[in-house]
């Protein structure tokens, strides 16, 4: 499972997820990838289970990048502890995900294959996605 080595903190507060991503909102290193609709968490878990679908359907040909990372921690009391005494120790791994975020990117495959891994992957995610297609130079620019 996904999670850093060491942090600055141990526990952090829940924090906010207003407004969309201003960087890594498009496909920069694959031809294809899966875009978050909607803010939410990404726990460590999901983000391999996503990674699995997709490598496992192209058959371990091309490549797939993976740009969230979870860095916060999530922390949760044990069951049937009272209110008090302190808040619970870190019990899983989070990515934040803001909306219009690229998450996973992939490569080196024909489209029709790219798509249904892809498509896959959007499966195991907790929250809404679509399936991008990398943006070529001239139409970003407006055709200059």
């Amino acid at each position: 499972m996904l999670m850093p080595k060491r942090t600055k903190y141990r526990r952090v507060q829940r924090g906010r997820m207003k407004g969309a991503a201003s960087r890594g909102n498009k496909v920069s290193y694959g031809e294809f990838g899966i875009q978050a609709l909607e803010p939410g968490w990404i726990t460590g878990n999901q983000i391999e289970a996503a990674r699995v679908a997709m490598t496992r359907y192209t058959k371990r040909g091309g490549k797939v990048w993976i740009k969230i990372f979870p860095d916060k921690p999530v922390s949760k009391k044990a069951l049937g502890v009272r209110m008090g005494s302190g808040k619970g120790a870190p019990e899983y791994w989070v990515a934040v995900v803001k909306n219009q975020k690229v998450m996973f990117e992939i490569g080196g495959v024909p489209e029709d294959v790219a798509h249904e891994a892809l498509r896959l992957a959007q499966h195991k995610l907790p929250i809404r996605t679509r399936i991008i297609k990398k943006e070529d130079a001239e139409t970003e620019n407006g055709g200059e």
